[in-house]
């Protein structure tokens, strides 16, 4: 068993050698969406390594592409369905917000004030800022999300 610990909450979970960060977040009941189902095509299990990038397996082709494409992605990004715990002494820390898979996940929030960050599920870019109001013209503006992750569903079925 290895174990991994999260900034924002202090705890830390013990997972098998060669699970993925993702199972770890999954352990502790972290929402996270895995929009591609992780396979490493999208920005909903970003995380932030703060220590131990050594314990984690390298990172393939495939994630190298993908966190490209994240605005907010820094040296220390890993998607956490790709990143495999090999040694103990891992630390991450989740970005900022709350990744939007769709547009109905806005429609019960339409007139009220963003309390989170709201990020696109591909490229991780902030949708609506904390504080501003979700309203019906945002949602529509929101539309292409669903069309960015149906392409992304659709390159991951045409490689598979």
């Amino acid at each position: 068993m290895k174990s991994i610990a999260f900034v924002q909450t202090g705890r830390v979970v013990d997972v098998n050698t060669n699970d993925n960060v993702l199972r770890a977040l999954l352990a502790e009941r972290v929402p996270v969406k895995m929009a591609c189902g992780g396979r490493g095509l999208c920005a909903t299990c970003h995380v932030y390594v703060e220590r131990g990038s050594e314990a984690l397996t390298p990172m393939s082709k495939r994630e190298r592409q993908t966190l490209s494409l994240l605005g907010e992605a820094g040296p220390s990004s890993r998607l956490a369905c790709q990143a495999k715990v090999l040694k103990d002494g891992v630390s991450v820390r989740l970005p900022e917000g709350l990744y939007i898979e769709k547009t109905t996940d806005l429609t019960d929030l339409i007139g009220r004030r963003a309390e989170r960050r709201l990020l696109h599920p591909v490229d991780g870019r902030m949708l609506v800022e904390v504080g501003k109001i979700i309203t019906r013209s945002v949602v529509e503006k929101l539309a292409h999300v669903e069309l960015d992750l149906a392409r992304v569903m659709a390159e991951t079925h045409n490689l598979g």
